[in-house]
């Protein structure tokens, strides 16, 4: 007899769907046979479903099985098919017919018949219901993050033995049901907020017109003056994300597995700052069965790299393409995968390897030699990716030990970068674009229209600091910003000054 049933498996940050076929013969000789390209996990699928169906005191044929994943052409990876092949299995070995169209199943099987959570549930939710399956079957632990997709019945099982109580019709399990506009409004909460860092109001100032704009930002300071204290808190001033970016940059960290019970969604922008010493795979992406990298999982939010220089230049270089295009493409001899990463890069760095060049209070201790080394690590292509260069000084001693809560709330700061967006969401409406960073060549001739007052400023500034044309747009696009923040239709000599403050660090720095 065969019986049939629909699960799904993950490609890239996508999934398709997976036909389980089950044929049980009639042969004294028991044992499972797997085909359809499945890798080690699923090839020992057998000896988990086996034990876990008669820990389960289910009906099962002693005969060979015969298991096919269909389609045959693509490898199927996880331990995520264990309930699906054991629910056919127990199908195949009865003579009950089972009604199977609308289900789709995953989860993996401990030996005692417990269902486990498995990765890249939304994802697979989504296919589910692309296919006009009505139910969805998946582990207790992973209801929350598929229920967040609307348009399929979520089932949670404990056991195999309720999975197959339920698909054969004995017993009834209510849909998991989520309310998503309460779940989003109560995750939408930060540990911290801007209105904790003391003085730095400049620096704020930076970080306001890098978010309103998604610009790329570099923060240049001695140790201690709270670089990394100031990135923590750009997320909290950051447009909340709608549901269809959350769910984009959910998808990402499900199929890496780092979503919980707890953290089963993400409604919140992310933070990624991976150590100096990643490699080139853990950044960008890679591997055997490729990933997404750091860059793919601060989609949507933010990607922190504190100490600069210390990243390997090669590490530092694979960033250019995301940094243009917004996502990540990696090839292998199998095929192609693309990941989003879409993401707003801030950096920290010292002025030099001791890090007090320039400090009025302490003596740098570098020779000039080390100094040009040090700076010499970071190319110039990657720089001119950088809209923003801020310098960050240390804080007055008066402002530091001051009780008074002196700046304003991330809350506060939000609304204007909210607005800004809005701005720029309404610009682009007809090509799809979200922010200032993201304009084209030919969409910053268009949006950036200067008079002849900003022109000049624009053209002193590049003869005098030798700007490269990739500097020229990014200081446009920065104006743009600026005037979005200001409410401003044009751009006036004010915002291309205050844009040409904000490129004008790194030509003190690094000629």
């Amino acid at each position: 007899m065969i019986t049939k049933l629909y699960s799904a498996s993950l490609r890239g940050v996508d999934a398709f769907e997976v036909e389980v076929e089950v044929n049980a013969c009639g042969s004294e000789t028991p044992g499972v046979i797997i085909v359809g390209l499945p890798d080690a996990a699923v090839r020992e699928s057998s000896q988990r479903v086996t034990s876990a169906i008669i820990a389960s005191a289910l009906e099962l044929n002693l005969g060979i099985k015969t298991v096919n994943l269909a389609p045959a052409d693509l490898k199927k990876e996880g331990p995520s098919f264990d309930l699906p092949i054991a629910l056919a299995m127990v199908g195949a070995s009865g003579t009950k017919t089972l009604e199977t169209d609308g289900f789709c199943v995953v989860g993996e099987l401990g030996l005692d018949g417990m269902v486990r959570p498995v990765k890249g549930v939304l994802s697979i939710a989504l296919e589910a219901r692309a296919r006009g399956r009505k139910f969805l079957i998946v582990p207790e632990s992973n209801a929350a993050e598929a229920a967040v997709i609307e348009g399929i019945d979520i089932i949670p099982v404990r056991n195999l033995r309720q999975a197959w109580d339920f698909i054969s019709g004995e017993k009834r399990i209510a849909p998991f049901v989520l309310d998503r506009r309460a779940f989003f409004e109560s995750h939408r909460s930060y540990l911290v907020d801007f209105n904790e860092v003391k003085g730095q109001q400049h620096v704020k100032r930076a970080l306001e017109v890098a978010a309103a704009g998604g610009h790329n930002l570099l923060m240049v300071g001695p140790p201690g003056t709270g670089k990394s204290m100031l990135a923590k808190r750009i997320p909290t001033i950051m447009p909340n994300m709608t549901e269809e970016d959350a769910i984009e940059t959910t998808k990402i960290h499900s199929i890496t597995g780092m979503l919980d019970t707890k953290k089963s969604f993400l409604t919140t922008r992310p933070f990624r700052a991976p150590h100096h010493t990643i490699s080139d795979a853990g950044l960008l992406g890679g591997g055997t069965n490729p990933g997404p990298g750091e860059v793919s999982l601060a989609h949507h939010g933010v990607l922190f790299l504190d100490e600069l220089p210390e990243f390997r230049r090669q590490t530092l270089e694979v960033m250019r393409q995301p940094l243009e295009d917004g996502h990540v493409t990696i090839s292998r001899a199998a095929g192609s995968l693309t990941f989003p990463a879409r993401f707003m890069l801030v950096a920290a760095m010292n002025p030099c390897p001791c890090g007090f060049y320039g400090d009025s209070k302490r003596q740098c201790r570098c020779s000039v030699r080390q100094i040009e080394n040090y700076r010499q690590r970071i190319s110039g292509p990657l720089l001119d990716r950088i809209d923003i260069h801020v310098e960050v000084p240390l804080v007055d001693f008066k402002e530091l030990t001051s009780d008074a809560v002196t700046g304003e709330s991330s809350a506060v700061i939000r609304e204007r970068v909210a607005n800004a967006r809005d701005i720029q969401v309404e610009r682009f409406k007809s090509v799809k674009l979200s922010t200032n960073s993201a304009m084209s060549a030919r969409q910053v001739r268009e949006c950036c229209q200067l008079d002849a007052e900003s022109k000049g400023y624009l053209e002193h500034a590049m003869e005098q600091m030798n700007f490269s044309a990739r500097a020229h747009d990014r200081i446009l696009k920065v104006s743009r910003t600026l005037a979005d923040l200001a409410g401003k239709q044009n751009i006036s000599g004010n915002e291309i000054l205050e844009a040409i403050q904000f490129r004008s660090l790194d030509r003190r720095l690094f000629e």
